[in-house]
């Protein structure tokens, strides 16, 4: 058995119990979420926080409610500063470790404090979902996996006596879990070291092409995995030498632990076999790759599909909705239940009701309110779900967008929910495909219109009919009458459209796996970032 295999296994025992407890508490919901609250403000009514709230005085949903306001991150941030002075027990008694920066759709660097109690929370989601996902898929546990790697990114330059950030992505799982996971890396988790984007494309891919008995990938954006496809006819040649004789020809300079990480032995044979597959047979390179792990909805929902299309025979799964501050929701039976047992949740509806998560229904679309172990108590996530099915009592959730995502340049009000809704179907009617589409407003001698950024070969029409779905939205159908707003243009980007997506995203200190899809901007800047198709 290899290493990979014995790891997978060991991993997996030691997730079984947290399978076990999640199948049940599927079951009930209410009691679940109640009790996790209950442990919450009893573990924290110390903690400075907790006394300016009163906590020693709740004793149900109710009581806390009514104490409690709904917060965004603007009323955690004074708390936030006080830990990086130096205070602690002041958000939760649990002494906070790290402070993890991340940031939402529209910018801005987050700091969130991480403890514990929030990482015991964190794995009482991936337990279950990764036996779920091995139980569905046996196979996998066999070989190797791609986790995708966060590069390092550079401090900010605040002082803080927390530290901020992991070095490494698989520290969020703590101790034996993250070493069994790193021992069924394919790639390592060195690679997080190499800044230049060409040079570590280049590098994962050799990892990747060494790899015969590659099970699983996965990764936040599924262009990331497109991308790097994409690359591969073009150094085709000079990675099947580094195949073939060891080591890398492009590991001069880097790193000492990635030299030492890249110098493997050389491999002839599946040099060989490399070569007479050529760099176009995917099914070839990985005869073994069953699972493919990416973000699937919302503005991801066509490159998922695109990747789904290059992958045939490949399970190309949807991830849940999973952010730095809470993990919503995980891939569970086919569906994407509330992850039940991790934080408390609380959702809100479009007439402004809060809901717990028993109380949802069907079909009803919900912004996410969280309060976790890392010390966010009632705090506005800023994303916005829809509630598509339920697995036992327990609703299952489809990610739409960013709840706050609303462009109303003159009061045309356009929701990004709305609009991912308006330019799927426009797609279908013009039987077009497109790796990526997004609208974002444009201003061009004094009005304003919208543009539909798409990489695609689409004809003119794709912007009338897109033009007309958005009039669905009377506010949007008022505007243009009366000449506030001109009609849908297009831009043709030329290609790596994602790829550009992220650099802007990096370039305001975003880390990858926080960028998530969008299909509506309110950036009016997007023309000078993507490259027409038509130069």
């Amino acid at each position: 058995m290899s290493a990979a295999a014995i790891a997978n296994a060991a991993w997996l025992a030691s997730s079984l119990p947290a399978w076990n407890r999640f199948r049940h508490a599927l079951r009930e919901p209410e009691t679940t979420q109640r009790e996790i609250l209950r442990r919450l403000i009893a573990r924290n009514a110390d903690s400075a926080f907790g006394r300016a709230h009163g906590f020693s005085a709740i004793r149900s949903y109710e009581d806390f409610r009514a104490r409690v306001p709904v917060a965004d991150y603007e009323i955690i941030e004074p708390w936030v500063a006080r830990l990086m002075r130096g205070e602690q027990r002041l958000l939760t008694v649990e002494q906070v470790t790290r402070l993890l920066p991340t940031s939402g759709s529209t910018g801005g660097r987050k700091l969130i404090p991480f403890t514990a109690g929030f990482q015991r929370e964190l794995n009482a989601a991936i337990g279950p979902w990764m036996v779920d996902l091995f139980r569905q898929n046996p196979s996998i546990a066999l070989g190797p996996a791609y986790w995708s790697i966060s590069p390092a990114l550079p401090a900010a330059g605040e002082e803080s006596a927390v530290p901020i950030g992991f070095d490494d992505d698989s520290a969020y799982l703590g101790g034996l879990r993250q070493q069994l996971v790193e021992a069924a890396l394919a790639v390592p988790s060195a690679l997080r070291l190499v800044k230049d984007v060409e040079r570590s494309r280049y590098l994962t891919l050799l990892c990747l092409l060494r790899q015969r008995g590659l099970r699983l990938v996965s990764v936040w954006h599924p262009s990331f995995l497109s991308l790097l496809l994409d690359i591969l006819p073009a150094c085709w040649e000079e990675l099947l030498r580094d195949v073939e004789r060891g080591g890398c020809q492009r590991a001069d300079g880097l790193p000492p632990e990635v030299r030492r990480v890249m110098a493997a032995r050389p491999l002839p044979q599946r040099a060989a076999e490399l070569q007479h597959a050529g760099p176009d047979n995917l099914h070839v390179l990985w005869p073994y790759l069953r699972v493919v792990s990416c973000w699937g909805d919302a503005q991801a929902t066509l490159p998922a599909r695109e990747l789904q299309r290059r992958l045939p025979g490949v399970v190309v799964q949807s991830k849940g909705l999973l952010a730095t501050e809470a993990f919503v929701s995980i891939p569970f039976r086919g569906s994407h239940p509330v992850a039940i047992r991790s934080h408390f949740y609380e959702f809100i509806d479009d007439g402004g009701a809060v809901r717990l998560a028993h109380e949802l229904q069907r079909g009803g679309s919900y912004s996410v309110v969280v309060s976790t172990g890392g010390g966010l108590w009632r705090y506005r996530l800023g994303d916005l779900v829809e509630v598509d099915g339920f697995v036992d009592h327990t609703p299952s959730l489809r990610f739409l967008g960013r709840s706050g995502n609303v462009s109303d340049l003159c009061g045309e009000k356009l929701a990004e929910a709305f609009v991912t809704r308006a330019i799927e179907a426009a797609l279908a009617g013009c039987k077009a495909k497109s790796r990526f589409a997004m609208l974002a407003p444009e201003n061009v001698s004094g009005r304003w219109h919208y543009t539909l950024f798409v990489e695609s070969g689409v004809d003119d029409a794709l912007a009338s009919r897109l033009d007309t779905g958005l009039r669905a939205n009377p506010h949007y159908a008022h505007c243009r009458d009366l000449g506030q707003l001109g009609p849908v243009q297009l831009f043709r980007i030329r290609s790596g459209a994602d790829e550009t997506f992220c650099a802007v995203a990096a370039s305001e200190g975003r880390k990858l796996g926080d960028v998530k899809p969008q299909s509506l901007s309110s950036s009016t800047d997007w023309r000078s970032h993507f490259q027409p198709a038509d130069l």
